[in-house]
């Protein structure tokens, strides 16, 4: 199977390894792995700040540099929700607008195909244990898009469970937001640095080493407040944990 790797902005420019992890993983697994040098933003953070006619040729620009692909992999769960529930919305306000049905034909072949990592592991290709070793105590953060917008629900929970030498445990108020939410975190300061503190107390509450999740973009804003609070935990993208091995592992 030939599909294509969505980095997405925030692991390409501050989380490459996450990418690393994810070709690793997949490869592993028998898929064919590419990486197209066009691909750019999806539009996610000029959509949600209210740019939505901005955001339009970033959405064709992703639906060229994807339709060729039978699959499109991105370990993030918001930008996968951007495609996956945002880009239909985006065609059809086109529509209402006056606008005709270009829009909503070109991004539909892309929508259906585009899967955050743990919903193509667990629903593509059918699997749960994906040989990784990583002999650590871990919580797991659902993050808001995967958990409400994506639906992943205990796709990312099954694949840990596989993992061996982990220890999971429940993270108390799994289902809250962390506080990060894109611009949210600039606009409201306070109320997300509050939001975050809950969350890594939460966590740190479990003696967990680390506190995993989908999304990077949410584990910088909890790993940026477990070094204020000093707890000692790590924040670690599930991709780094599934591709880790006993010949090869991961801290």
């Amino acid at each position: 199977m030939r599909v294509a790797l969505f980095l997405t902005c925030v692991n390409d420019t501050l989380y490459p390894d996450t990418g690393r992890a994810v070709v690793k993983l997949l490869t592993r697994l028998g898929v064919d792995v590419d990486f197209p040098m066009a691909q750019t933003c999806c539009g996610q953070a000029h959509y949600n700040t209210g740019y939505r006619h901005e955001t339009e040729p970033m959405a064709r620009h992703f639906a060229d540099v994807f339709r060729h692909y039978e699959a499109v992999v991105t370990p993030s769960g918001s930008c996968g929700a951007m495609v996956r529930e945002l880009y239909p919305r985006m065609g059809e306000r086109a529509r209402s607008e006056g606008r005709g049905d270009t829009l909503a034909t070109v991004l539909a072949p892309v929508v259906p195909k585009t899967y955050e990592l743990t919903e193509f592991l667990v629903d593509v290709l059918g699997v749960t244990d994906v040989g990784a070793y990583y002999p650590h105590r871990v919580t797991y953060h659902p993050t808001c898009h995967g958990l409400r917008s994506l639906g992943l629900g205990e796709r990312p929970l099954r694949l840990l469970r596989a993992v061996k030498g982990l220890e999971l445990v429940e993270l108390p108020g799994a289902d809250e937001c962390c506080g990060f939410g894109g611009t949210f975190a600039l606009k409201n300061a306070d109320v997300s640095a509050a939001m975050g503190a809950d969350k890594v107390r939460n966590a740190e509450s479990t003696g967990a080493e680390v506190l995993c999740a989908a999304d990077n973009s949410c584990l910088m804003h909890i790993g940026g407040t477990m070094t204020r609070l000093r707890t000692g935990m790590r924040p670690v993208h599930i991709a780094e944990i599934l591709a880790s091995t006993e010949e090869e592992p991961a801290l």
